[in-house]
């Protein structure tokens, strides 16, 4: 890639990146810290090599069928030190900007927070010849109890300074609000509850938002101020809506993640998710985004997190 491929040289932040890091694990199981607030999640009973070689090889098939879509995909291995189960799902503990700064994030499961490696991210922004100008360190609110998981927690639409969030014990109104007032964002926060009524956990299984598209379950949110602030906002910001049910949330249809391609748009999203999308549904995402399909069903029920999870998007400028 040359400097003049990508749209973070210069002018205001993009929606979609280009580029991305994925973390490909060294570890993976189901991972029991997590399991009382995931219900995407399974306590599966099986061996971890089994486990680890099954998640390893969706993992490597999702990085070449991205790069063949033509993102840049990083990929760096896991510390091989720490016992991390969910180290491939980095887009929990970090997120970048425009602006070169990096958000590092408050974890709400402990054995989650062994996975933050800002030095990986210094590193990688030197190889790449990437600025980091500052990092702002978000993760000492797991001192007050606090939590806003990265863009699990936050739906981020970059041009418009608009972070939807919806309330759940990893995501809460004064760390979102943090994350807001560092970034020059204005919060949208929700109550969502799936058909059992626990909170959805990660505000990125039930909403993705690209440049003019935005996916949502939109009758898993509570009816009231909440709903129709989320309706407001996507009507400002100019969005189609691509409305979701609760079924195709279980499938994993709102984790899904618009990008850039050397191409044009194209949106990751996994194999189950698409299945159960109806023919409208699918014409109406292939008109703003070239689906990468991606079969990560281990990584799913494992894990309780998808394709989207498992991407970090990269927007820091050239240094």
């Amino acid at each position: 890639m040359t400097r003049g491929d990508n749209v973070r040289n210069s002018g205001p932040e993009q929606q979609c990146a280009s580029s991305v890091l994925m973390i490909r694990p060294t570890t993976f199981y189901s991972n029991p810290e997590s399991l009382s607030t995931n219900a995407f999640q399974r306590a599966v009973q099986a061996p971890r090599v089994d486990t680890l070689a099954a998640a390893l090889a969706e993992f490597d098939a999702a990085a070449s069928a991205l790069a063949d879509a033509g993102i840049d995909v990083i990929v760096a291995e896991a510390d091989a030190t720490a016992d991390a189960p969910d180290a491939l799902f980095p887009n929990n503990w970090f997120s970048t900007h425009a602006d070169g700064r990096i958000a590092l994030y408050p974890m709400s499961v402990p054995n989650r927070r062994q996975e933050r490696r800002p030095a990986l991210l210094q590193s990688i922004a030197a190889q790449r010849e990437l600025a980091i100008h500052s990092i702002v360190d978000l993760s000492v609110l797991e001192h007050q109890s606090l939590f806003v998981e990265g863009t699990g927690s936050l739906i981020l639409d970059r041009p418009h300074r608009l972070a939807y969030a919806c309330r759940s014990p990893r995501t809460q109104d004064a760390a979102v609000e943090a994350f807001c007032e560092a970034f020059g964002y204005r919060s949208v926060i929700f109550d969502a509850h799936d058909e059992a009524g626990r909170p959805i956990y990660h505000t990125n299984v039930i909403m993705s938002v690209g440049s003019a598209l935005a996916v949502l379950a939109s009758g898993l949110i509570a009816p009231g101020a909440g709903l129709r602030r989320v309706f407001d906002a996507l009507e400002a910001s100019g969005k189609t809506l691509l409305d979701l049910s609760a079924e195709q949330v279980n499938e994993f249809a709102g984790n899904i993640l618009f990008l850039e391609g050397s191409a044009g748009p194209v949106v990751a999203i996994s194999r189950r998710a698409l299945a159960s999308l109806s023919r409208a549904q699918r014409l109406l995402l292939e008109q703003h985004a070239r689906p990468v399909v991606c079969g990560v069903e281990t990584i799913e029920l494992l894990g309780g997190g998808g394709i989207r999870c498992m991407l970090a998007e990269l927007f820091l400028p050239y240094a």
